[in-house]
């Protein structure tokens, strides 16, 4: 796919099954969301959760029951067919990863659009600081953490993190351009030795892939919307749809939108 699509024309080689790898280095202008799917009966209560936990879980839209156009960030785009990879929860248990799920579906289905790291992933490229999964052509890393969220009704759940080495005389720069994006995830929230977090083996991510960090660089760490994913399982709901880690719904919202100017 040619970097300089459109979301709408990587919506819709997705549908098409043409793309089915991870999102990060598409369309970077644009915003990339994470995805939840839950029953109306569920759906407050994770509302709640977000809320109450913006810097993981920042809301980007929430289409009505049974709705699956949204109509706010992707008019047009369909979002049981339109992201790479899905998987389908049962009970809290994995049931099957999928490439659409409209078989799946009912009218009492909540979907919620969360903001994405993906999303800052441009201004960091245009400040001159080297993004490695990009480089290296993987998925993110992303490790679950020590720090509680704060629970809400059944929902609860670690903190998830994504973390990208920074070069050194860089670090502070990243901070700045990324505390723009609030509504993505924003400013880190830890810095260095990821020990502090619990991650003891930055090789061996929780999701995603392990990427190569330099002599001179330092592991940054923000918010990642797993940490979604994670909560809507936690209450082991009879069903149950996210996305697959790193395989992001691309929206037509420019980055900047959600940008403090």
């Amino acid at each position: 796919m040619q970097p300089a699509a459109t979301p709408r024309e990587i919506r819709e080689s997705i549908r098409r099954g043409q793309w089915v790898k991870p999102t990060s280095g598409l369309a970077p202008a644009f915003a990339q969301a994470n995805l939840v799917i839950l029953d109306r009966s569920l759906a407050f209560e994770f509302l709640l959760f977000c809320v109450r936990n913006p810097k993981p879980c920042p809301v980007l839209e929430v289409l009505e029951p049974g709705g699956f156009e949204p109509r706010i960030t992707a008019p047009g785009a369909d979002i049981r067919t339109d992201v790479p990879l899905y998987r389908v929860w049962k009970r809290g248990e994995l049931h099957a990863e999928t490439p659409e799920i409209r078989a799946h579906w009912d009218g009492d289905m909540v979907s919620f659009l969360l903001g994405c790291s993906f999303s800052f992933e441009s201004a960091l490229l245009a400040s001159g600081i080297p993004i490695r999964n990009i480089e290296e052509g993987r998925n993110v890393s992303m490790y679950i953490t020590n720090r509680p969220c704060i629970p809400a009704g059944r929902f609860s759940a670690p903190l998830v993190v994504s973390m990208r080495p920074i070069p050194d005389d860089l670090v502070v720069r990243a901070v700045q351009v990324t505390s723009r994006y609030a509504m993505v995830h924003g400013a880190p929230v830890h810095i260095g030795d990821g020990s502090a977090l619990g991650i003891e083996d930055l090789d061996s991510p929780d999701f995603g892939d392990p990427v190569t960090i330099h002599k001179g660089e330092t592991p940054v760490f923000w918010a990642c919307g797993v940490t979604s994913s994670l909560a809507a399982l936690s209450g082991r709901p009879e069903l149950c749809i996210t996305h697959s880690p790193g395989h992001m719904f691309i929206t037509d919202s420019p980055n900047e939108s959600w940008a403090v100017i």
